[in-house]
């Protein structure tokens, strides 16, 4: 049996920088993917949105890894020629109970350390966006959006480089793992074949099926709560002139389930809407939103969009921690030496803002794997 030095389990966003960040010359590092390509869970079915870091409760590690990772991924994008734009965001507010909701929100943005945010009233909301409805909306400039494909293959460009070899192992399904003295024994199914590693640290960022891996090696995931619930968010796609270019949000839901149905420009110019947020227990898809509940919701603050001017679009599922009721939950990146678990680092419930986080998220995870290997 081969033995490495890392294993990634999991090519989306986070798993691929990660690596990114950990390959060197003098390591073997592995990336497992289950599926043919990279990023083809949560990392590629979202918005493409660069985060400012506004929401998220301050000192948590949402709120610390966004906002470290907004200026980096700029810096990324800029450097290696990846597309993006910087657009902006309005989040708007119409009405008393929601104008308190945007006066909150100025509040969390700036104690976590966003610092270009501005209040603006109805009028200063026409000058940037005349087809935009709001009594008040919080201005936050460094919001923007990304190819994230892109992103993905800068993290896997630069994993190769820096291990001068090719750390990808796609089809390849986690299926055990087992504790050994020195590391941890990978068992996988690979290209149809059963395929076995042995490595002194594995890095779980397995996305969806995250719980899955932890439970894998031996952890009670509900004494743990690391249990995930997979929730969807639908988007729908504008027909016609995008009727606003920037990033424009209502207040974020108050369930805690999403930000809110927001317009998605994407850098070709097109539009869409979403997504909404539901809990589901299998993947799918499938667009099953009925288009009465987007619209009935964009009209609010994009009064002049017709109904059927929308069109289905695509899906995306995220692995929240929070189950139906519960209040938000943080992500969870933890070295599980004190579960008796040395070398196991597991990523739980990274969801949004997990693309923009993913930098800053990766430069984390690589000093616990150089305290381990080094």
């Amino acid at each position: 049996m081969d033995k490495v030095d890392a294993i990634v389990i999991g090519a989306g966003a986070v798993g691929l920088a990660i690596a990114s960040e950990i390959a060197r010359r003098d390591r073997d590092v592995f990336i497992l993917e289950k599926e043919s390509a990279i990023g083809q869970g949560a990392s590629s079915r979202n918005s493409e949105v660069i985060h400012a870091g506004i929401y998220y409760v301050t000192g948590t590690l949402k709120a610390k890894v966004c906002v470290e990772a907004n200026p980096m991924i700029y810096q990324i994008c800029a450097e290696n020629k990846i597309p993006h734009k910087r657009l902006g965001k309005i989040i708007v507010g119409n009405g008393e109970d929601e104008i308190k909701q945007l006066e909150a929100l100025m509040k969390q943005g700036k104690a976590n350390g966003v610092n270009d945010l501005e209040l603006i009233d109805s009028e200063k909301i026409k000058k940037l966006e005349p087809k935009v409805k709001g009594d008040m909306a919080v201005l936050s400039q460094s919001t923007g959006i990304m190819d994230a494909h892109g992103l993905m293959d800068h993290y896997l460009r630069k994993a190769r480089r820096q291990s001068g070899s090719d750390p990808l192992v796609l089809d390849t399904e986690v299926k055990g793992i087992k504790k050994t003295e020195d590391g941890y024994v990978v068992d996988t199914v690979s290209g149809g074949e059963p395929f076995s590693l042995e490595a002194r640290v594995v890095v779980n960022a397995a996305g969806l099926f995250c719980d899955k891996v932890a439970e894998m090696v031996g952890i009670d995931i509900d004494a743990a709560k690391y249990r995930l619930h997979w929730c969807k968010g639908d988007y729908y796609s504008l027909s016609g002139k995008p009727p606003a270019t920037m990033l424009v949000y209502p207040p974020p839901l108050k369930d805690t389930l999403g930000l809110g149905i927001h317009t998605v420009p994407d850098l070709t110019g097109r539009l869409k809407f979403g997504p909404n947020a539901y809990y589901v227990d299998k993947l799918d898809y499938k667009v099953d939103s009925p288009v009465e509940l987007f619209w009935s919701d964009i009209v609010t603050y994009l009064p002049r969009v017709e109904k059927d001017d929308l069109r289905p679009d695509m899906a995306g599922i995220r692995a929240k921690l929070q189950g139906p009721g519960e209040k938000a939950r943080d992500f969870i990146i933890e070295h599980e030496e004190k579960r008796g678990y040395p070398g196991l680092i597991d990523l739980i419930g990274i969801e949004s803002p997990g693309l923009t986080s993913s930098p800053a998220i990766a430069a984390m995870v690589a000093g616990m794997v150089d305290e381990l290997l080094d």
